[in-house]
């Protein structure tokens, strides 16, 4: 962010501490000694007001970066996101554009209950004009954010708070990554399995597991929610004819359910055996470790799943 807020000055953060605070989980440490009150801006705490004012300013010119402390907040904010920022360009007919950014962390983060420990990929990569991303790792993270930002179209950038302390090298400077091209991360030959965002380390840790019994797992990383690059996921399942599909979202009409659905429509006659998707409980997010621990997926089901469409 601070990058390309040197780079351009129509560029700004705003949010729920992102000032004074350096940031809820420190994300915009240091930045309002840098850049000032102007453009590193406290917000009240009203999404829905917030997130219409930076829309509003994204139409006259500028090139907000909205956090959201957790995009559970964002549902207060969700009409300005998928009624104005998403459809301007096309309501206009071309008048408008909205580049901005909405950024904050997604998903389950330990014991924050039912409330608090939400996906919502899909329902925001269910939105024509938005795109969505949801990075794995720092070096993605960085090369996506910047391409975000630079963006004409408002993006939907989802992090984790369990991800803010991970570590890995990040390329210095001038690095952008593509937005809508998927990364395969391990090349495999027996099953491909496809994931994106914090979870997919479960299925790392499987596929190690699994080399252990002779089987070789290709891991492709969405990285990008939409636009979806589904070449890559038909690419790999006509190398290794199987697919199991990871995702820590609720089971009906999700993410992993749009890839399963272009799979079995692109490369059908590829496939040597059913198509296998890995989600959490179809309930809410319970506040028990020990419900937890079985509401969301874990590398042993991916490990399951995959011996499953091996039929081993």
């Amino acid at each position: 962010m601070s990058e390309e807020m040197r780079r351009d000055e129509a560029i700004y953060l705003m949010g729920e501490e992102v000032a004074e605070y350096n940031g809820a989980y420190k994300a915009s440490k240091g930045m309002l000694d840098e850049f000032g009150p102007d453009r590193v801006i406290d917000t009240p705490i009203s999404e829905l007001g917030f997130a219409g004012i930076a829309i509003g300013s994204a139409m006259n010119g500028n090139r907000p970066i909205v956090e959201y402390m957790t995009f559970n907040f964002s549902l207060v904010g969700i009409d300005q996101i998928i009624n104005n920022a998403a459809k301007i360009r096309q309501m206009s007919g071309g008048q408008f554009n909205c580049p901005i950014v909405f950024r904050g962390p997604t998903a389950s983060a330990g014991q924050l209950g039912a409330t608090h420990s939400q996906a919502f990929e899909s329902w925001f990569a269910n939105t024509p004009g938005l795109k969505v991303i949801v990075p794995s790792n720092p070096a993605d993270a960085k090369g996506l954010l910047k391409s975000a930002i630079r963006d004409d179209d408002p993006v939907i950038f989802m992090e984790s708070e369990q991800m803010y302390g991970d570590k890995g090298e990040v390329p210095e400077g001038e690095y952008l990554i593509p937005i809508g091209v998927a990364d395969v991360k391990r090349e495999g030959s027996d099953v491909t399995i496809v994931s994106f965002g914090k979870i997919i380390k479960e299925a790392y840790a499987a596929a190690e597991e699994l080399e252990k019994d002779g089987i070789s797992c290709e891991i492709i990383d969405l990285r990008t929610v939409r636009p979806l690059d589904i070449n890559t996921v038909i690419e790999s399942v006509k190398k290794t004819n199987r697919l199991v599909i990871l995702e820590e979202a609720w089971p009906f009409g999700n993410v992993s359910t749009e890839i399963t659905f272009q799979v079995q429509e692109k490369a059908f006659d590829y496939l040597d055996a059913p198509i296998i998707k890995i989600n959490t409980a179809d309930t809410p997010a319970p506040y028990s470790p020990v419900l937890l621990k079985e509401w969301i997926p874990n590398s042993n089901d991916v490990v399951k799943a995959v011996k499953k469409v091996l039929y081993r």
